[in-house]
């Protein structure tokens, strides 16, 4: 490859760190990652590129996976909502302010005004209410995927925060809390299973408090993780609505001792946008993305190294590229053979590395020769030469590799992600000088709503919520914000 060739090849590449400037990182990724085109002329809204697509549909494709064996079936409501719906019940009418509306049909008014789905509850349990009918419909366990929903956010960024994104949600009514608490397990499971096992994202299990939980829910549970700028993002919730909904929509069913009972309602919603906002900013490094195989549309891309000023060599090189992909395939690894002649092999090799392929094959004349290939692994560039004959064995064994080092590397990136204050002013130094979570005393997460305000006021961070089995205070320990005796360990960290 030339010098003219290498240098036009690396000006197409980051140029922003990711320890240094995360924020220009993280944009440049997108863009020259081709993961999203800012460029629609509608604020607030992107338009999703394939390679986006691919990864979007695993994840969706997992989920489904995931919810179908634990018994839910799938549904698909239309996008818009009866405004009287949106605001009956009471808390879950806050959704109004973030609402688009549509009030014209064509040249007519509409006679009543139909919000474009926040969240899905509203438009879901006015018919919740004609399927459930007694004590044998439940549990009524439903989902609905590979849709979008529209907020009115402020501010925007692609897979962070957005005024149309893409959405997830599973909906189920049972007899009583019990079971419904024990759905929230589940649903914390799945999470487990698909987020952290399949796409490596490491994150922790936060119990919102009351002041932060999901409008008309008795309690929200999130799945937290961070940015490598040390802001916290959410990329799951499910939440234990209780009877709140079923109340405000009827959703009653006739039980075994001959009364009539409310539903008691939970619904889970993986954040699919915000997992892909995951995989890049935490997984990804200076020459961009880097997926996990799982995950990757493509998995191994095979680059010929041919020579135009030597007709045969390449002709030669290019019929066993193609044998070469035909084993890849055969053995079972979503691949691609990259002949495209008016590029040279350095370039082709930052394109696949700016998208994250895992493994990269390359064959050239001396492998030709000797019948091998090289096997080159995104995460280090480590290469390995192996036999044809031995190709798919090796695969297997680089795929090990590629993920073990991801996940490795998510792991020490979050490991040591939590510091510990006793009074304001150490929050204040650790928010300042730490990137992650702050955990503190505080007095309540039922009534201290005032406290962090004050603290979100002093530090613009927020209050996460309490471990699942949540840690106690010491005893003679004070709420870091009001100095009254502490009742919890809250986790603080700023977020998107």
């Amino acid at each position: 490859m030339s010098e003219k060739s290498e240098s036009k090849s690396e000006s197409k590449g980051i140029t922003a760190k990711k320890s240094e400037n995360f924020s220009e990182w993280y944009s440049q990724v997108v863009q020259k990652a081709e993961l999203a085109d800012i460029r629609y002329n509608v604020q607030g809204f992107i338009v999703h590129m394939p390679w986006t697509l691919k990864i979007a549909r695993k994840i969706y494709e997992y989920f489904e996976e995931a919810v179908e064996a634990d018994g839910h079936e799938p549904m698909l409501f239309p996008t818009v909502i009866a405004e009287e719906n949106l605001k009956k019940e009471e808390e879950h009418a806050g959704f109004v302010p973030e609402v688009f509306w549509v009030t014209e049909a064509g040249s007519d008014k509409l006679e009543r005004k139909l919000a474009l789905r926040p969240t899905g509850e509203t438009q879901i349990y006015p018919m919740y209410s004609l399927w459930v009918r007694s004590i044998s419909d439940l549990p009524l366990k439903r989902y609905q995927s590979r849709i979008t929903v529209f907020r009115n956010e402020m501010q925007t960024r692609p897979f962070m925060r957005g005024r149309e994104f893409m959405f997830f949600e599973t909906h189920d009514v049972f007899a009583n809390k019990e079971d419904s608490i024990a759905q929230i397990h589940r649903d914390m499971q799945m999470m487990h299973d698909v987020a952290e096992k399949k796409l490596l994202i490491p994150f922790i299990f936060l119990k919102r408090p009351k002041w932060d939980r999901f409008l008309g829910a008795e309690d929200t549970y999130t799945s937290d993780t961070l940015h490598p700028d040390g802001r916290r993002t959410q990329i799951s919730s499910t939440h234990y609505l209780g009877t709140n909904f079923a109340k405000a929509f009827n959703v009653t069913f006739m039980d075994t001792d001959g009364k009539q009972k409310h539903g008691h309602q939970t619904c889970f919603g993986p954040g699919i946008w915000r997992m892909i906002a995951a995989l890049i900013s935490i997984h990804g490094d200076d020459k961009g993305l880097v997926l996990p195989m799982n995950i990757a549309p493509l998995q191994v891309v095979i680059v010929p190294i041919v020579f135009s000023d030597k007709p045969t060599e390449m002709k030669e090189t290019i019929a066993y590229g193609h044998k070469v992909r035909e084993a890849v395939r055969a053995a079972g690894y979503r691949v691609e053979f990259d002949a495209r002649e008016h590029m040279s092999p350095g370039e082709k090799y930052n394109i696949w590395e700016m998208k994250g392929v895992p493994l990269r094959i390359e064959v050239g004349p001396k492998e030709v020769e000797k019948n091998t290939v090289t096997i080159v692994r995104r995460t280090d560039r480590k290469k390995t030469f192996v036999a044809l004959s031995d190709m798919a064995k090796e695969l297997m064994a680089q795929s090990r590799e590629v993920d073990t080092f991801i996940k490795n590397q998510a792991a020490a990136y979050f490991k040591d992600n939590t510091k510990t204050a006793a009074v304001l002013a150490d929050v204040k130094k650790i928010l300042k000088q730490h990137r992650g979570f702050v955990k503190a005393p505080w007095c309540s997460t039922a009534d201290g709503k005032a406290c962090a305000d004050k603290l979100k006021e002093e530090t613009t961070a927020h209050v996460c919520g309490t471990l699942l089995e949540e840690e106690k205070p010491a005893k003679s320990s004070k709420c870091v914000v009001c100095g009254k005796t502490a009742g919890h360990v809250v986790y603080i960290a700023t977020s998107i």
